[in-house]
């Protein structure tokens, strides 16, 4: 059979890997055949000991029937004694005496006739049911043998089949092509979905991609990752926000008119009624500020701009801590006019200002870092609700605008962005983010905890695929249901079932790293690594990975269900049901996004498609006898950093 085990197969760089999915395309034989054997009790002494009770009957029945014959012939003999007697002594004529005992001499040697036929007749039907018993036995043992023959035949048809059970692939990898512009994840965990981003960041990095992930999930779900971007040379870089904001310079080079639009975004947070209008009207007042604080404004220049605008607190304060300067303090007085138009921008300001000052320390102690490939900016669990979603829709839209300034990436998903907790962020946030990246063929992979309204109406928007995990309540798995169709059937192994139950936990938070990077850290380690061992060596779920495998020898069985909304309730932490487009027809497909998976020698990162035609038609057993062709050796690994062969 091909080997297409991870370490000897090609991790292509045009596919989007979300999990393996179970499948046996060799069902399992059974038992083997039971060997035949002659029936019970027979023996080498059976035969003799048979003919001798045979014998013993027929000499007993024989003998029943015989008893009168010799009672006469006895009864002759004595006459015949008698009638010899009496003719010696005379009383008796010997004439007479010839006459009589040729007649009972005559009926004694008929009598005696009559009794070897008998013997003869026992003895010729001995031999006679001797013959039919031989002729039996041997009749016997010619089916014997021929079901011997039979028997080595079908063992041997049995063990080329338990052959091919026993070494073919279970796992095949679940991908999309990079022709998808977006991956939409409904439901899951955090366990599951760290799972999902640990496999797909694993993929995309060990493929020589980039990948940025925006954590609003306060999860730690990128934990893994990280470590494994550092085993593999890689050094991440890691936000955690508010603590890290100073250090944050996403956004500094945008130009005003775009971090105007930015901050009015961030101001709409809490706002979602409101319209395109007021996000205008809002976008204008901060564009007016923007101008009259010149290029390279901060947010803290911002706020107090926007507080001598809204006339909150006193000014001479902002002009002692140099935020603000005089000449900009009497044009920002003078930018709108008098009456009721000033008392709405009064509010606005004062409402811009109240949610803008979250941001103040943004960028304040920026410094210069190194290059990395992993980039996770994440929310402090320990911070309020609403100042994680200020943060999350500034960064969120910073990165918008840093995609639309960005040429077009010549090959698709080389740079890939997550957003797990996707549904916290407004929905024209989320169609600005996701026009942005087709515009730029940057990869996204939005999760959603719940489909609320607004997730329900961009799921599956455009060219993008479409996975579902857990759903949390029932209204979510009626709509997941309806979307994938509940006249599928799926197949569940039992050991994602299994494994489900005994998931490593989320423990902790993310350790920043801004706070310790060194100015102008140069350099990666290029030597070659290997993403299962890195898996192994430096994750959870890699750690569990043999734990894994010894259960996967013994849970070799799966069960189908329908897609239906109380399953989608039930399903298994690392279980994900995709759903793209092909030219075919869309697929619909069961995945397990555990990555310790990867680490299975009878996992493969072929797709099931295109594995079963190669491992089938290089099957001896299924074809003409013929010996599969030489398949040359394994392509090599591939080199973590660069993605080289």
């Amino acid at each position: 059979m091909t080997d297409v085990h991870p370490e000897h197969a090609q991790l292509q760089a045009d596919r989007i890997y979300l999990g393996w999915q179970y499948i046996l395309l060799h069902p399992d034989p059974g038992p083997p055949p039971k060997r035949p054997s002659p029936a019970e009790g027979a023996g080498p002494s059976e035969p003799d000991a048979a003919d001798a009770e045979l014998l013993r009957r027929e000499r007993l029945q024989e003998d029943m029937l015989n008893r009168p014959v010799r009672l006469v012939r006895l009864f002759m003999l004595i006459l015949a004694v008698l009638i010899l007697a009496v003719a010696l002594t005379g009383y008796l004529a010997w004439q007479f005496a010839a006459v009589a005992l040729v007649a009972a001499g005559g009926v004694a040697g008929i009598c005696s006739y009559a009794l070897v036929q008998g013997d003869r007749a026992v003895r010729y039907r001995v031999q006679e049911q001797q013959a039919r018993d031989e002729r039996l036995r041997r009749q016997r043992d010619q089916e014997l043998f021929q079901a011997q023959e039979e028997h080595a035949r079908r063992y041997h048809e049995w063990q080329e089949a338990k052959d091919r059970h026993d070494k073919q692939l279970t796992w095949y990898a679940v991908a999309v092509p990079d022709e998808i512009d977006r991956v939409d994840v409904a439901g899951g965990t955090l366990p599951g979905w760290s799972a999902l981003v640990t496999l797909l960041g694993a993929t995309r990095l060990y493929s020589g991609g980039h990948l940025t992930v925006l954590d609003l999930s306060e999860g730690a779900i990128a934990k893994d990752l990280i470590e494994l971007a550092r085993k593999g040379g890689d050094e991440p870089l890691v936000w955690v926000l508010p603590v890290d904001l100073p250090k944050l310079d996403l956004g500094a080079t945008l130009k005003p008119e775009a971090f105007a639009d930015v901050l009015a975004h961030v101001v709409s947070v809490s706002e979602e009624h409101r319209t395109t209008r007021d996000l205008s009207f809002d976008n204008a007042i901060l564009e007016r500020v923007l101008e009259v604080l010149g290029e390279n404004a901060t947010i803290s220049q911002v706020t107090a701009a926007l507080r001598a605008l809204a006339q909150v607190g006193d000014p001479r304060d902002d002009l002692r801590f140099g935020l603000i300067t005089a000449a900009q303090l009497e044009r920002i007085g003078t930018l709108f006019g008098r009456g009721v138009s000033d008392r709405v921008v009064i509010e606005r300001a004062w409402a811009l200002e109240s949610q803008l000052r979250k941001l103040e320390t943004l960028g304040t102690q920026a410094v210069r870092l190194p290059p990395a490939r992993l980039r996770v900016v994440s929310m402090d669990r320990q911070a309020g609700v609403f100042g994680n979603r200020v943060l999350g829709t500034y960064v969120a839209t910073a990165l918008t605008h840093i995609l639309r300034q960005s040429p077009a990436s010549d090959r698709p998903w080389y740079h890939t962005i997550i957003v797990a907790g996707a549904d916290k962020l407004r929905g024209d946030v989320l169609d600005r983010l996701m026009d942005a990246c087709e515009t730029s063929r940057t990869g996204l992979v939005l999760t959603y905890r719940s489909l609320t309204p607004t997730v329900r109406e961009r799921l599956g928007r455009g060219h993008a695929a479409v996975a579902f995990m857990r759903l949390g309540n029932a209204e979510d798995a009626r709509v997941a249901s309806e979307h994938v169709g509940t006249e599928h059937r799926l197949e569940l192994a039992q050991l994602t079932e299994t494994i489900s139950e005994t998931l490593p936990g989320l423990d902790g938070g993310y350790t920043s790293t801004i706070a310790q990077v060194e100015d102008g850290h140069e350099g990666h380690d290029d030597a070659p690594t290997d993403l299962a061992g890195d898996l192994t060596a430096s994750t959870e779920w890699g750690r569990s990975a043999d734990r894994i495998s010894e259960k996967e020898r013994v849970l070799q069985r799966s069960r189908e269900f329908l897609v239906e909304p109380h399953r989608l309730q039930q399903l298994p932490t690392t279980a994900v049901i995709v759903t793209d487009a092909t030219a075919q027809g869309r697929r619909v497909r069961l995945a397990d996004a555990n990555p310790a998976i990867l680490t299975f020698p009878k996992t493969t990162l072929g797709e099931l498609e295109e594995v079963r035609d190669a491992v089938l038609g290089l099957d001896p057993g299924d074809g003409d006898g013929d010996p599969p062709p030489n398949l040359g050796p394994p392509p090599p690994r591939l080199d973590w950093r660069k993605g080289r062969q």
